[in-house]
Parts: structure tokens; C-alpha cells; sequence
């Protein structure tokens, strides 16, 4: 009985070790990914993209490249300009189905408003309020140029709707409240290091 419990909880410590080990490998990945993605203060965030033209394999590997670094760094949707690419494509997340977008253009949207906080990609720590669309259609191709066109509601709407405005060279603290753009600045700012002396 003794021994059946001691390797009992010999497993219970492996099942811990080895989760602790996936979650610490799982934010190293996390934190590459993020080094992939531009941050703010590179001025192609706020460059327009510009209509793609060609459904190619240089398209595809792009659309690939972007969908695997949205979940590596735990992200529900990436535009091409934050990987530094000005073309109008992004992907994202819809209900547990990855999705790419290209030349996307909003066709209808409500006029129900909603304000929620939203987070991004190129902003790292920074949350603000922005006020969305509560439904919207939106029309676009994929990635080999067929139509795709698609109405939207809940959390995917949000989500087109920023990195819409990614495309645009508009972020979320363009779209929040004096007081909360005051607040992000003031993170995204750097830090001065203390003891640094300028020659």
C-alpha cells in the first residue's frame, strides 16, 4: 500500500513536471512568435496596405507564416503589415476555424455599438475600451482568389474590424478614449534605465 502510493505520487509529480515544462516551453514560443511581429513605434503599423493583386505561392506562404505566428503568440487574428508586408490580408480566428480575408472590404455594419476592451498583437501588455460594430458583413477572397463573404457577429467582428483598420495603418489607441490613450502611451513609452548616461 505504502509503495503503491509512493509511485502514485512519483506520478503526480512527473504529470506536474511535465506540465510546467509544455507551459514554460509554450511561452518561449510565445515570446519568438512576438518577436516576429512589429511593435509599436515601427512606422509600417502605420503604412497602408496596399490590394493584392497576385494569388500566388509567395501569397500562400505568407498567409501560412502569418496563421502560424497568430498562434504562437496566443493571438486571435494578424494582419500582414504587422509582420511588415503591406498587402491587404490578414488572418484570423472564426469560432475555432482559421480564416484569411484578402482585399477584405466591410459591406454592411450595424448600427448597434458595443464598447469592449481590446488587446493587440503590436501593443503587447496594452488593453483599451474601443467602440465596435455589433455585426458586420464582409466580402473579400481567399487566398487563391475565390469570394468569400461572410456576416459576422460576437467576438469575430471585433476582430475584423481590427485588423481592418490594421490594413489602414489605424491602431486600437486611435480608437479609445483620451484617458486610455493617455494610460497606453504611457506604457508603450520606453523606460528610461536608471543609470544610463547619455555621451
Amino acid at each position: 500500500m505504502a509503495e503503491h502510493q509512493q509511485e502514485h505520487k512519483h506520478d503526480d509529480q512527473d504529470e506536474t513536471d511535465k506540465r510546467e515544462h509544455d507551459e514554460a516551453e509554450q511561452e518561449v514560443r510565445r515570446l519568438i512568435a512576438l518577436s516576429r511581429i512589429r511593435q509599436y513605434g515601427d512606422g509600417v503599423l502605420r503604412m497602408k496596405a496596399r490590394a493584392v493583386e497576385s494569388f500566388d505561392d509567395d501569397l500562400q506562404r505568407l498567409v501560412e507564416r502569418m496563421t502560424a505566428l497568430m498562434h504562437e503568440a496566443n493571438g486571435v487574428g494578424l494582419a500582414a503589415t504587422q509582420v511588415g508586408v503591406l498587402r491587404r490580408v490578414f488572418v484570423f480566428v472564426d469560432d475555432g476555424d482559421d480564416r484569411v480575408l484578402v482585399n477584405p472590404v466591410i459591406t454592411k455594419r450595424s448600427s448597434d455599438m458595443e464598447v469592449d476592451d481590446e488587446g493587440c498583437l503590436s501593443l503587447r501588455e496594452v488593453r483599451v475600451p474601443v467602440e465596435r460594430s455589433t455585426a458586420v458583413t464582409i466580402e473579400g477572397t481567399d487566398a487563391t482568389g475565390a469570394p468569400v463573404r461572410l456576416e459576422l457577429e460576437l467576438a469575430s467582428v471585433r476582430i475584423v474590424q481590427h485588423e481592418l483598420d490594421h490594413l489602414d495603418g489605424v491602431l486600437i489607441i486611435d480608437r479609445t478614449d483620451a484617458e486610455s490613450r493617455r494610460a497606453a502611451l504611457a506604457k508603450l513609452r520606453p523606460q528610461p534605465v536608471l543609470g544610463a548616461r547619455s555621451i
